[in-house]
């Protein structure tokens, strides 16, 4: 898939700012970068956190920032409502489909459990085929290096193919991010390589 001017990024992370300034300021400045390139924004829909930062930056840069919250969420308040687009849906569950559905690539930064699940999900999807879009990890203050040992240590013990590791940009610097994700190349999928075996 190509990314370019105008493309939808779909970015994961925390409706909590974390405990290092480091978090949010990454946040706004993938939220500025992406404004400046031209890209448009797809995220949880949230307020709150670096969910509330990127989205906020971007929105200030002039993005198209589209959220994707559940009903639940929005009866506690922590909506954004000045977004270009806010889509309620029923179910976390709809929300992940969606938010893969809308974005042109995957990013995640640093978040907890629903960050990891949605990272996750769209990294098994690229390797089983059903996507070929970019996924990467801004890896800010190292918050994802403990995760990449646990993926080469996967990779170790046989329960992850390690070409698949390739498919996982890793970055710490915003605009670098992007620009890798404008050329990134997917790979093979799973099933291809068992088919041409």
């Amino acid at each position: 898939m190509e990314i370019s001017m105008e493309s939808a990024v779909t970015v994961y992370c925390g409706a909590s700012l974390g405990e290092h300034p480091a978090y949010a300021d990454a946040a706004r400045q993938l939220g500025q970068a992406l404004a400046r390139s031209g890209m448009n924004l797809v995220y949880g829909g949230a307020s709150t956190g670096l969910m509330g930062c990127v989205a906020d930056a971007a929105l200030l840069g002039g993005s198209r920032v589209t959220g994707v919250i559940p009903q639940s969420l929005v009866r506690y308040e922590v909506a954004h409502t000045a977004l270009t687009d806010l889509r309620v849906v029923q179910t976390m569950h709809e929300r992940k489909a969606l938010m893969a559905e809308l974005g042109d690539a995957f990013v995640a930064m640093p978040g907890g459990f629903g960050t990891a699940e949605e990272l996750f999900e769209v990294l098994t999807w690229a390797q089983l085929g059903l996507h070929s879009k970019p996924c990467a990890l801004l890896n800010t203050n190292g918050y994802y290096t403990p995760l990449l040992r646990f993926l080469e240590h996967a990779a170790g013990e046989g329960f992850v193919h390690r070409r698949y590791l390739g498919n996982v940009i890793v970055e710490d610097d915003p605009h670098v991010l992007l620009s890798r994700l404008a050329s990134h190349r997917a790979l093979p999928h799973l099933f291809e390589e068992v088919a041409e075996a």
